[in-house]
């Protein structure tokens, strides 16, 4: 011991930590607020933590090359001892820490701890929840699985509707027009080096911030928040009741933060690691791909929407939730902070609650196409054959082939994510077919990969030929409209 307290003063005499240890460990908390209901934060340091361990080990075997990302975790389940249950402690960790960091937000919503004076510490919280969110989603994609290659799809046609800089974004994700390696290195940069890099800013502020500004007292009704008398009513309350933080609550958080890691290890241990599952290959669809439990709202909202009005939603309702979260704390800075005193705010949790909930629930049913299986139970109407040359009859097999009905109706039977192909001619011309088929657009992945160029031109030959009997080709019928609009503008 004495030993070891000699290079502990050693260090501290160069670092000249000491006094700053000592005022984190010993700095005073309102003796209600040292309880459980204030062990979450600290719970998510712990598995942020865990998750950076882990990733680090992972990252020893794991290669993030689109042709090798996926043996590489079959190797780590198969070949490395216990690399399974480190895979699977990653991955359980991921999703404990999402809700933790949720649980989190709603008990400091509930307590109104974003109120006067910290709305930086909320603000903070926010983008770190935000942040969270990605390192879940973009870890995901480096399994680089079915499940992950449609998530990506997915996000990327969410990506794509941006107005104005959308299909830039998307380049700038995919690192090109087609999911491939550029797209998993740049995922495997994002999820390794900058998601961390701004979580540990982040959480450092945060932290900096906790410190300085105290943590919340217990929500009393009628204490009431004013900005001119606040201050000085958090000191008087620390004179009167303040606690140091340890010993009296870091013991909870301890308590807490190592039951959370158990939870972790269990389900790891008894549950398993998430995937690979299968190959990522755009032309074998799964029936019911999903994706992680955190997206699992999403998931079901998105499959449950009409198509009609999901643009609408992801590029409006994004950044209102964002936006009603940042401007909280200064409309809502003073006043009562005890949920006793408060029912909107506690209907509205319970409302995003049982929504989150609802919608959840409901991904395990609601599947991503109401028909996902229409290739295999119906040919191609006869009447979609007639009269087809040798090669539009190949591309007609290729349409097949390639599961397309999986997501497009054909004579009132597929899938109905996609547009119907009817007329699809009528809508595409020749040069928007080919480039839809291999970059992909919308909610369509890109096939540029998985398909030859033989192919192309047969399925495009194919599709030419689908429009009303007599109505005209894509271009032509563009040149109709725009000559109707001139003639209808001149009898005005």
């Amino acid at each position: 011991m004495r030993f070891l307290g000699k290079i502990a003063r050693w260090f501290d005499d160069r670092l000249k930590l000491g006094p700053f240890l000592r005022e984190t460990a010993l700095h005073p908390v309102p003796r209600r607020s040292a309880s459980w209901w204030y062990v979450f934060g600290s719970a998510a340091l712990v598995l942020l933590t865990l998750q950076i361990a882990t990733g680090v080990l992972l990252s020893l075997v794991y290669v993030p090359d689109a042709g090798q990302a996926y043996n590489s975790l079959l190797a780590l389940d198969h070949n490395v001892a216990f690399g399974w249950f480190l895979r699977a402690l990653h991955g359980w960790g991921a999703d404990f820490m999402v809700a933790v960091v949720l649980v989190h937000m709603a008990q400091v919503f509930l307590f109104g701890a974003y109120k006067y004076p910290r709305e930086l510490t909320w603000m903070g919280g926010v983008f770190l929840l935000a942040l969270t969110l990605a390192m879940a989603f973009t870890g995901q994609v480096l399994r680089f699985d079915q499940d992950a290659y449609w998530g990506l799809g997915i996000g990327a046609s969410i990506m794509g509707r941006v107005p104005l800089i959308g299909a830039a974004m998307v380049h700038l994700m995919l690192g090109g027009p087609i999911i491939a390696g550029a797209a998993l290195s740049r995922f495997f940069a994002l999820h390794v080096f900058v998601l961390p890099g701004l979580l540990a800013a982040f959480v450092g502020l945060h932290l900096l911030l906790v410190l300085k500004l105290g943590i919340n007292e217990w929500p009393m009704p009628g204490r009431i928040v004013r900005r001119e008398s606040y201050l000085q009513e958090y000191e008087d309350l620390l004179h009167s009741e303040g606690v140091p933080f340890f010993p009296h609550a870091v013991w909870k958080d301890l308590i807490f933060a190592a039951a959370i890691v158990a939870a972790v290890a269990g389900c790891a241990a008894i549950l398993g690691p998430f995937g690979p599952r299968g190959v990522p290959d755009p032309s074998l669809i799964d029936a019911s791909p999903r994706p992680d439990f955190f997206f699992l709202w999403l998931f079901a909202m998105l499959a449950l929407l009409p198509p009609a009005i999901e643009t609408p939603i992801l590029l409006i309702g994004p950044p209102l939730v964002i936006g009603a979260l940042l401007v909280l704390p200064f409309w809502a800075g003073e006043g009562e902070k005890s949920w006793r005193r408060r029912p909107v705010a506690v209907l509205s949790l319970t409302l995003i609650a049982v929504s989150l909930a609802a919608l959840t629930h409901l991904a395990f049913h609601a599947p991503w196409s109401p028909v996902m299986d229409a290739w295999k139970a119906a040919p191609i109407p006869r009447s979609d054959l007639r009269d087809r040359s040798p090669l539009e009859l190949k591309g007609a097999l290729v349409l097949q082939n390639m599961q397309c009905r999986n997501c497009h109706s054909l004579g009132g039977v597929g899938g109905h994510r996609g547009p119907a192909l009817d007329a699809v001619a009528s809508r595409l011309t020749k040069d928007q077919l080919i480039r839809q088929v291999i970059q992909g657009g919308g909610n369509m992945p890109a096939y540029g990969k998985n398909i030859s160029p033989a192919e192309v031109t047969a399925l495009v030959a194919y599709l030419e030929t689908l429009r009303p009997k007599g109505g005209p080709p894509a271009r032509e019928a563009a040149l109709q409209d725009i000559q109707r609009s001139k003639a209808d503008a001149l009898k005005r």
